[in-house]
């Protein structure tokens, strides 16, 4: 955990914890207490790495390799008649 939490920032991570922050401190002074746990959830998107804070959301464009390759054998499939009585 202690990891998750200091490695690998980037900019969409800092990004979502200063506005969650800022979410909360707000919700706070306006006694909006649905808005401080909306700000929770995007401050510890932020500071945990989950979600698409990590990344996750990413979609890969045609440029870049996509992540998993799907291989498609020459396998014929067969068809039988079905008849009814």
């Amino acid at each position: 955990m202690k990891e998750r939490i200091l490695s690998r920032w980037t900019v969409a991570r800092i990004l979502y914890l200063v506005i969650g922050i800022y979410v909360i401190v707000q919700s706070i002074m306006d006694k909006q207490w649905m808005g401080v746990a909306v700000g929770g959830y995007f401050a510890a998107m932020g500071l945990f790495a989950f979600g698409c804070a990590a990344g996750n959301c990413f979609v890969a464009t045609r440029e870049e390799a996509p992540m998993h390759k799907l291989e498609i054998t020459g396998t014929e499939v067969g068809f039988e008649e079905a008849k009814t009585e």
